[in-house]
């Protein structure tokens, strides 16, 4: 095992990698020609050596399949079987490693699946592409799959971990398609063929968070007969509202995804089919929606309100189709929540009652529990109990921008002002002051009257801060040094038409099936989804809208990025008929008395 690993590496500039077209049949008899693009490439280690440092990223070092079963740990307490063989419905081969207890041998055990791209042996390689940031040397083992199950921590409470290598990924056959349904089934063939192992009880969970995360509503939707119960801890789901076109805007993270994974095959080009498929109408993006109606067994989710999962996971939550369904929101980043003594002693319990039958007197969890935010790495509230999604006692409220002084008031402003300011380097901001403590706990939605000066299209980008009593930004601090700004939201102008079916009067949906330009000097309404939020402002201190044509985090460790469609002038219109609002979910004290209030 190796000491020194690298940081963490994104992809944001495009490997040179074969490419090629397959025209894919999608199980409602649809079709599509998806660009897929070769992975970076097992080749041996001396011939890794000699790569140039600029074409690394092109390549992996080969893992040859080694069949053989060898202790892990010290006391030989846990096995490896190392590259089992799995044979999927049409014949394609996927391999995993699968870890046990040594008493398994005799006494069968439940199995937490990882199923994802990351690769099921990822410290082999000398560029580690990803790593748990937050979480200190020594937190998991070297044997833990990124974002999964550690196996140094499951077997020793009696579980089995398996980390599988996904058609395509590593030495398994095949091209991989994302989040899709494919992925699906080879998950459900997967774990039909691990519930009939001598190791194995037929109790089946999957856990992990993120990429890991997000395979879960997949495979869950498949209702494979032996998977009793799942752990989707921040779990994207629509990848093109959610993630590649988020608001309508193309984004690239996709590309880290695909120039990322190692496999001897191919992997569908989730960033380049953004151009090719641009909108959600297509068989390609409704393949990668999940069918969340599907799943009907035991859920714990989680998310966290300052990262990209966030809306997918209470999507999802909300979306499932059982009663047995648990949410633990928190502003933590994911990788030390999950790794946690608080995360893993409470997933455990999860897993206890439902894969070992022990009556744990986990029902009494509450169905949600809230994180309320405040500044900094200081939360408000935290594991507060609630019922519903979004809370029932929501106050909604509008308050209204005034382009004419910046600011933000209760009444609807009568007077029409405009702001500009220039989309490639500027931005504009108004404020509101809060004149008591008050509590924001849901979803937002922005209205804004918007006109493009010298271009037909505008894409803003929407931050949703909290500001001090004095107008000092708080933001919510990750790893010490990170500083979330806040909500967000994105939209290109050209893709506002309202999908009137999936939108509320909280939550605008677009229907992503058209492109309305601009024409000289129109000026348009656009809704505008704000993320969900739960958060503190106390007396005094501000919300400021931050509205600019390009992505803001300063300083901020994922190098997210988009390709905005701006120039010339974006102008924002407010007051008369031009009612640009934002609507804010305030949330009353349940008991108040006097100066008392309890939240």
């Amino acid at each position: 095992m190796k000491e020194e690993k690298e940081e963490m590496t994104f992809v944001t500039e495009e490997p040179k990698r074969d490419e090629k077209i397959v025209k894919v049949t999608y199980p409602d008899g649809s079709s599509c020609d998806v660009i897929f693009t070769k992975m970076a490439e097992p080749i041996p280690a001396e011939e890794f050596a000699k790569v140039p440092r600029e074409e690394a990223m092109n390549y992996c070092v080969e893992s040859p399949i080694r069949q053989e079963t060898y202790p892990i740990d010290e006391e030989g307490k846990v096995l490896c079987m190392q590259d089992q063989a799995i044979k999927m419905r049409d014949g394609i081969t996927i391999y995993a490693d699968i870890y046990i207890p040594k008493t398994a041998l005799d006494e069968p055990v439940p199995l937490i699946i990882s199923w994802s791209f990351f690769g099921k042996r990822p410290w082999d390689q000398p560029i580690q592409r990803m790593r748990p940031m937050g979480c200190p040397k020594g937190t998991v083992s070297d044997v833990c799959k990124f974002e999964s199950s550690d196996p140094l921590y499951w077997c020793y409470e009696g579980y089995a971990v398996a980390n599988v290598d996904p058609r395509g990924i590593g030495n398994s056959e095949g091209d991989f398609q994302t989040f899709g349904t494919q992925d699906g089934r080879d998950g459900y063939d997967f774990i039909e063929w691990a519930a009939t192992q001598p190791w194995c009880t037929g109790k089946i969970a999957m856990f992990g968070n993120s990429g890991v995360a997000m395979s879960q509503w997949r495979v869950a939707a498949e209702q494979p007969p032996h998977l009793t119960c799942i752990a989707p801890w921040e779990a994207t789901g629509d990848m093109y509202r959610e993630s590649l076109m988020e608001g309508g805007i193309p984004g690239l993270f996709g590309a880290s995804i695909v120039y990322g994974t190692m496999g001897k095959g191919y992997i569908d080009n989730m960033a380049k089919m953004c151009q090719k498929e641009p909108f959600v109408t297509s068989p390609y993006w409704q393949d990668k929606i999940p069918h969340y109606e599907k799943i009907t067994i035991p859920t714990y989710v989680t998310c966290n309100w300052n990262h990209f999962h966030l809306r997918g996971s209470w999507e999802g939550f909300n979306k499932i189709r059982t009663h047995k369904k648990w949410m633990r929101s928190h502003q933590v980043f994911e990788w030390p929540d999950t790794y946690s003594p608080k995360g893993l002693a409470d997933l455990k319990r999860f897993f206890d009652r439902y894969l070992k039958n022990i009556y744990n007197g986990w029902e009494l969890t509450p169905k949600i529990r809230i994180e309320v935010m405040d500044a900094f790495e200081y939360p408000y509230q935290t594991d507060r109990p609630e019922n519903e999604w979004p809370l029932a006692r929501t106050e909604y409220k509008k308050i209204y921008l005034n382009a004419k002084n910046g600011k933000i008031g209760d009444a609807p402003v009568k007077e029409a002002a405009k702001v500009s300011y220039d989309p490639i380097k500027g931005e504009t901001n108004f404020e509101y002051t809060f004149r008591k403590d008050t509590e924001l706990t849901g979803y937002m939605k922005l209205r804004l009257w918007v006109e493009a000066e010298g271009h037909d299209d505008m894409d803003l980008f929407v931050n949703i801060k909290k500001t001090s009593t004095k107008g000092e930004e708080l933001p919510i601090t990750i790893f010490g040094t990170e500083k979330h700004p806040g909500s967000w939201g994105k939209m290109r102008v050209s893709a506002r038409h309202l999908d009137e079916e999936l939108s509320t009067e909280y939550q605008p949906v677009h229907t992503h099936d058209r492109v309305e330009k601009l024409k000289p000097g129109e000026i348009v309404p656009v809704d505008i989804e704000i993320w969900p939020i739960s958060r503190i402002w106390h007396k005094g201190q501000k919300l400021r809208i931050q509205i600019a044509g390009r992505y803001i985090r300063d300083p901020w460790f994922e190098p997210l990025a988009w390709l905005p469609d701006n120039k010339g002038k974006h102008v924002i219109h407010t007051g008369g008929k031009y009612d640009s609002y934002l609507l804010i979910p305030v949330i009353p004290p349940r008991y108040e008395d006097g100066d008392y209030i309890y939240r």
